[in-house]
């Protein structure tokens, strides 16, 4: 845990204890609430809840357009959640866009790079789910498929239209990936496309059945995951666990 985001002046509690903050990236959508349709920085419920009941003290990052101050954002955090989402832009990685890709989120995107490329130059303990670990392939130099029923021939990542599945993955079990959930785990799953070209010093630590790519790590870095699944919407906190057990130094 960082000492110099603890104790500072005028704060309460004892700093040794205090749980560590896990910045958590976030949507910007239109919502309604009250009266309201207006624009919002939203964060599914299950990802807030999954960092505290695993120790963490949730803080929710929203896409700024500004990138100015985020070394100094992520010196005052202990660890980052990448979050699920919507699709990548595929300019990004320079390929065309497929007509089952999302419509462009640049602001997200744009934050999105910039923090997890931050995140890396400082060795801060990262968890990149689903959307999360596509980010932190692309800002590795790796590319996307963009609907993976047209690659895998089947609709098994994505089973149901807003319903998240589940399926098996195969994990390498020398990898931290492994000695954390084992060498196999069934997992949640709700995505239409994963990694392709692998980015520059990612190692492909778990597989789907189908052969798709289902985790990364960062080779070099103290702690930096990528998973395809949403460990959020199940009961296994493991991933997170083990994420905040890092961020705290333990």
């Amino acid at each position: 845990m960082r000492e110099a985001t603890r104790g500072a002046p005028g704060g309460s509690g004892d700093a040794a204890h205090a749980p560590p903050l896990i910045g958590i990236t976030s949507y910007l959508e239109p919502a309604r609430w009250g009266v309201w349709v207006r624009e919002a920085a939203l964060l599914p419920a299950p990802y807030p809840r999954a960092v505290e009941r695993s120790g963490g003290f949730p803080v929710m990052l929203p896409p700024t357009a500004g990138l100015r101050g985020l070394d100094a954002l992520v010196a005052r955090l202990d660890g980052i959640v990448f979050a699920g989402g919507g699709d990548v832009d595929p300019e990004l990685y320079g390929a065309e866009r497929h007509h089952e890709t999302g419509p462009p989120q640049p602001q997200r995107d744009r934050f999105e790079l910039a923090l997890i490329r931050a995140a890396i130059d400082a060795d801060l303990p990262f968890l990149a789910i689903c959307r999360g670990m596509q980010v932190l392939n692309v800002a590795r130099g790796g590319s996307i498929i963009q609907h993976l029923p047209d690659a895998v021939g089947h609709q098994g990542h994505a089973p149901s239209l807003g319903m998240v599945g589940h399926h098996r993955v195969q994990i390498d079990p020398t990898s931290t990936l492994g000695k954390i959930l084992g060498d196999s785990s069934d997992v949640p799953t709700y995505h239409h496309q994963a990694v392709h070209r692998l980015g520059k010093g990612l190692t492909p630590v778990a597989r789907a059945d189908d052969h798709v790519v289902e985790g990364l790590e960062l080779q070099g870095h103290r702690f930096g995951l990528g998973v395809q699944w949403h460990p959020e919407e199940g009961d296994d906190r493991r991933l997170f666990e083990a994420l905040v057990a890092e961020a705290s130094g333990r």
